[in-house]
């Protein structure tokens, strides 16, 4: 088989601005000449393994960005883009959104996000939103839609909190990461108190007390002392990490700011180090894993979704949070598969079955229309109100990788990975999915033509050509 040629230009350029190098400089460092160089960088030529050496030697570079970046995932989010109806008789063929992506990134990144203020502005006419004219109208990615894509397109890994929460847990000694963080706001003058309230964490900067519901189950409480830790201990770094960021509004930052905190709590009570060995060790069980770190299962699946620190990765996983109606609220995938930004995940995914089988784990061999094989593990995560009578917030979450780590996996071990019948059909949404016959389809795909014959009804009104 032939070996696949790598085009990284836009890679290259992002390398060498960041190092803040000419071409002239860069291409001296890694033994090529200039023209070549040039060449590279527009996508007229491969990267070559004398460069790709050169990368890691010179500069320590991980050289698997070059294939891993943001390439994939913003032909899918195009090709989403792109079913909306607006587009039915302009859609671009897949080649030319694969070489958008891969040479012009800022200009794909651009046009997405005029997207997104176009279908803001037609949903918020379509419900005639009584907000219509008021000032927080104007046509920008919603505050929540903003952040999410932050921490989206850094891959859920943001290197200086997860390093950072990783040293403030080496400090934790035999009492475990909850007694570190309980002595940590002590000393630091913060009375903690334990309360029926429902509120889940309230802080007093005026008299300096925190408050904990104590009708949260204890991987929580833990979590809320350790989120409060990375408020006052972490602020600077924090604050430095959202200026980078650029965010759009106040709303957006303060959203991204407690999503910060959020990555702290979790990388400090699962420490990078520790816990990529025990994932590796365990085979990524995730109750051995949660019960190790005194963790959630959804913590615990969460964080091995941000394992991806250059030099010392963790299997590239997907993760997604579903509720009852299937509306994402939690998602994030470092494999190729992507999550829908708009409707619903796909029926036929087994995280929509995790309801009726509550604290049982479902797994699904699962094949995307381009041909990708999944592994998913899906199971119900909901959280009781506390007290009888008290509305149960109902959930169910997704854990998924390339069938190729299934090996790796405990979850594998009797699953027929080599048989192909053994995987069922999946898609993204039905607008982008190419299936010709799928007995769930809610709609019909944009790319392809349809038949209609009043004569003959299959399992759709219509056949896709």
């Amino acid at each position: 088989m032939a070996t696949q040629k790598l085009y990284a230009g836009a890679k290259l350029r992002e390398t060498r601005t960041r190092l803040g190098l000419t071409q002239k400089e860069f291409a001296a460092k890694l033994g090529v000449s200039l023209p070549y160089l040039n060449q590279m960088e527009n996508n007229n030529r491969p990267v070559s393994t004398t460069v790709v050496l050169a990368l890691a030697q010179e500069f320590g570079f991980d050289v698997t960005e070059l294939s891993t970046g943001d390439s994939e995932r913003l032909v899918s989010d195009m090709r989403e883009a792109m079913a909306d109806p607006v587009f039915a008789d302009a859609a671009p063929p897949l080649a030319d959104l694969r070489l958008t992506a891969s040479n012009a990134p800022a200009l794909a990144r651009a046009f997405l996000d005029l997207h997104r203020a176009y279908r803001q502005t037609h949903e918020r006419l379509a419900s005639l939103d009584e907000a219509l004219g008021r000032e927080d109208s104007r046509t920008q990615p919603s505050p929540w839609d903003e952040v999410r894509d932050f921490f989206h397109y850094c891959d859920n890994y943001i290197d200086a909190v997860d390093r950072a929460a990783e040293h403030f847990a080496q400090g934790a000694g035999e009492g475990g990461i909850r007694a570190h963080a309980l002595h940590t706001l002590r000393a630091a003058g913060v009375t903690v108190r334990m309360d029926e309230a429902a509120i889940v964490r309230q802080f007093d900067r005026g008299s300096r007390t925190l408050t904990i519901s104590s009708q949260a189950a204890p991987q929580t409480q833990t979590f809320q002392l350790l989120l409060q830790i990375a408020l006052l201990h972490q602020d600077k770094l924090l604050e430095a990490t959202l200026d980078l960021a650029r965010f759009q509004s106040e709303e957006a930052r303060a959203i991204a700011k407690i999503g910060l905190a959020n990555y702290f709590a979790g990388a400090a009570q699962m420490p990078y180090g520790r816990f990529l060995a025990a994932a590796q060790d365990s085979r990524h069980d995730l109750e051995q894993l949660a019960h190790r770190f005194g963790a959630s299962i959804e913590q615990v699946a969460h964080r091995l979704s941000t394992l991806q620190r250059p030099s010392a990765k963790g299997i590239p996983f997907f993760f997604v949070r579903v509720d009852q109606a299937g509306t994402i609220t939690k998602r994030h995938s470092a494999t190729r598969l992507q999550f829908a930004r708009f409707g619903g995940a796909c029926p036929l995914w087994n995280v929509h079955q995790a309801f009726e089988t509550p604290s049982r784990f479902l797994r699904q061999l699962a094949e995307t229309p381009d041909g990708v094989r999944y592994i998913s593990l899906s199971r119900d995560v909901s959280k009781s109100g506390g007290s009888f009578g008290a509305p149960v917030r109902r959930f169910a979450i997704s854990l998924g990788c390339e069938v190729r780590h299934a090996a790796d996996l405990v979850y594998a071990d009797d699953l027929d990975v080599t048989n192909p019948k053994a995987y069922e059909p999946i898609g993204i949404s039905c607008r982008i999915c190419e299936r010709k016959s799928c007995h769930q389809r809610s709609v019909p795909p944009l790319e392809r033509r349809l038949t209609i014959d009043t004569n003959e009804r299959g399992v759709l009104p219509y056949r896709v050509d």
